[in-house]
């Protein structure tokens, strides 16, 4: 059945602006795998499956192989098999012919008719109805597969691609996933890394962020300094990449103090409030006080400590004014520091003598000498 040019369009629009192959595989030994088998597999018309934790890039992946492979001329056709009831997930694989059941007035091709010549990718594939596990079955192996209500097979020639953020061993030994499928959907197997296995591509990652977000918003958002990107790749993002996109946004959208900060405090334990009694009610503001306060005087220290105690430099970085980071190191109780080169200088300096020797600054945390 033709489709229409509304509905091509809409599919088309599935795949999207993707980004830069360099920023999709990374540069970091975690990434090297996934490079070596794409490239090798990219050009092959078998089917993949992409196993990895939620957020790790898996459909990005798989667009990118699509958009690569000699069937990029068809659609990208996208099925969540866990958003889709089990119930209509059916219909909406496989599609049904008119009066098939009550409200279907007109036909309808399924997914995997409109991924004919294209790529089908199956997101989720662990939560598949082990009935349709058994019909998917078929049509990978001779590409048959029959509309709801109709007598007729029709064929599909579309290359399969699943993901997963299960472990289908466990899965088949448990019976919830059928072992021929398994094997029939593996024939190639790719392992996303989480993002705290490949932090030398979060720069990367989040550069190409940024200027992707700032386009969409119409906002002009600063580029990442270096404190910040180092922050970043400090963090373990439980989330993954999905998690870094709405630090991004958020760095867009409020702010770069507010974006940070708000990662830091995520990233940290809260600090126990000492002074109430177990029985007593539990002073949140005052813990969510203490913890900004402590997080800002780390993050203070460590800018100083990067920028060899130029606080000049320090407060353009933390975006405040000189006078207000000087305020902030009184308050956070951080003594004015004097580098090496400053006190040699200064001892040999007529102006400097009688002058009283500083004050080391002393890393949060620690005792008063």
């Amino acid at each position: 059945m033709p489709l229409t040019a509304t509905a091509n369009a809409s599919l088309q629009g599935t795949v999207g602006e993707l980004p830069p192959e360099e920023v999709i595989l990374g540069q970091s030994p975690a990434m090297q795998p996934v490079r070596r088998t794409v490239a090798k597999v990219k050009d092959l018309d078998v089917p993949l499956l992409i196993c990895g934790e939620s957020g790790t890039g898996k459909e990005i992946l798989a667009k990118s192989i699509h958009q690569s492979s000699p069937n990029r001329g068809g659609l990208f056709v996208k099925v969540n098999c866990a958003a889709i009831p089990g119930a209509l997930l059916e219909s909406e694989l496989f599609g049904y012919q008119k009066g098939a059941f009550t409200g279907a007035v007109c036909s309808k091709p399924g997914r995997v008719e409109l991924a004919h010549r294209g790529t089908l990718f199956l997101d989720e594939i662990a939560e598949l109805d082990p009935g349709l596990q058994a019909k998917l079955l078929q049509v990978l192996q001779d590409g048959r597969f029959c509309r709801i209500g109709d007598d007729e097979d029709k064929r599909a020639e579309a290359r399969v691609i699943c993901a997963t953020n299960r472990n289908l061993e466990e899965q088949m030994e448990a019976g919830s996933f059928r072992q021929d499928l398994f094997y029939r959907i593996n024939v190639i197997g790719v392992r996303m890394p989480p993002l705290r296995d490949r932090r030398e591509d979060i720069p990367a990652l989040a550069n190409y962020m940024l200027a992707a977000l700032n386009r969409r918003f119409q906002r002009t958002a600063p580029p990442f300094s270096k404190t910040t990107l180092r922050l970043f790749q400090q963090r373990d993002w439980p989330g993954n990449i999905r998690e870094l996109e709405n630090c991004v946004a958020r760095y867009v959208l409020l702010g770069p103090e507010e974006a940070v900060w708000t990662e830091s405090i995520e990233s940290r334990p809260m600090p126990v409030c000492t002074e109430a009694a177990e029985d007593s009610p539990i002073p949140l503001k005052r813990i969510a006080k203490e913890a900004t306060q402590e997080m800002e005087r780390k993050l203070i220290f460590r800018v100083l400590q990067e920028n060899h105690w130029n606080r000049r430099k320090a407060a353009q970085l933390l975006k405040i004014s000189y006078r207000g980071l000087l305020n902030k190191i009184r308050q956070a109780g951080l003594a004015p520091e004097r580098s090496r080169s400053r006190t040699r200088s200064a001892r040999k300096s007529p102006s400097s003598e009688g002058c009283p020797a500083r004050e080391p600054l002393r890393p949060p945390g620690s005792p008063p000498v």
